[in-house]
This record gives structure tokens, C-alpha cells and sequence, in this order.
């Protein structure tokens, strides 16, 4: 838009308004007089100067509270606990080992009779093709029944 057609806007001006300060009371000064007055020492410092103040003790950290004795019939209670707990804990992780070897050992037998089974199946069902192998000929038995009467 051209500067000459834009619409003539009202401007208001706002003022600040200033905020009081707070109203101090001052607190009413109470001499106190302190319950020994400390020694005061000088000191002069290596260009002439006198520095005159009051001498302020070392912090004394508090002394360390000595620990409580630990009876020794509680020290061998806690490490017996923790000996069960191991020994607990070992039993339990052999039986667990002892079941998995059982089980792997149960396996190897089944797959050894899988394959050995698969090997003879192979032996006796092949034709007699092969030389110098041996010949297994099956007979169909037949299973007499004896018959009781009554």
C-alpha cells in the first residue's frame, strides 16, 4: 500500500505508573554486651602499616564419636547366613547343572539309536546291488494263538 492511503490509526500513550518503596520500620537497635570481651592484637605489616583487629580462634572440628563395638557373636551370625546362602546357592546350581547333563546324555543316547536304527533300516532295505555286503533276508513269521474254551 501506498503510504499516503493507509488509515489513520488513534494512538494512546500509558504513562507509568511509579510503585512507593516499602515503608521500613527500622528495628530498634538494643545494645548487647557480649559475655567476655576478646583480646585485641595488632599487627604490622611489612610497608609500616598497623592493623588493629580481634583475634579469632581456630574452628575446632567435634570430636568423632567412637563406634559402637560389634559383638562377635552377631559378626559370626551374618557370616554363617551368608555361607548358607552360598552354599545354598551352589547346591542349587549343581542340581540344575546335573539335570541339564542328565538330559543332554539322555539326548546323545536317543540320537545314537536314531541314526544307528536309520543305518541298519538302510542296510536291510537296500536292494543287493552292493558287492561284498551282506544279504538279510525277512521272513514273515507267523503267530499261532492258542484259543481257550470256556
Amino acid at each position: 500500500m501506498h503510504p499516503n492511503h493507509t488509515p489513520q490509526r488513534s494512538v494512546e500513550v500509558h504513562q507509568p505508573t511509579p510503585i512507593p518503596p516499602p515503608v521500613v520500620h527500622p528495628a530498634p537497635v538494643v545494645p548487647v554486651q557480649p559475655s567476655h570481651v576478646p583480646a585485641v592484637a595488632s599487627v604490622i605489616l611489612p610497608d609500616g602499616r598497623v592493623v588493629t583487629g580481634y583475634a579469632i580462634d581456630a574452628v575446632r572440628p567435634e570430636p568423632v564419636t567412637a563406634k559402637p563395638a560389634v559383638s562377635r557373636a552377631a559378626v559370626n551370625v551374618a557370616l554363617g547366613g551368608v555361607g548358607f546362602l552360598a552354599v545354598c546357592g551352589g547346591l542349587l546350581l549343581l542340581t540344575s547343572f546335573i539335570a541339564a547333563l542328565t538330559a543332554f546324555i539322555g539326548q546323545l543316547i536317543i540320537l545314537a539309536a536314531v541314526i544307528f536304527g536309520g543305518w541298519i533300516a538302510v542296510q536291510v532295505l537296500s536292494g543287493s546291488g552292493h558287492k561284498g555286503g551282506t544279504t538279510v533276508h525277512i521272513r514273515k513269521a507267523v503267530i499261532k494263538r492258542n484259543h481257550f474254551h470256556g
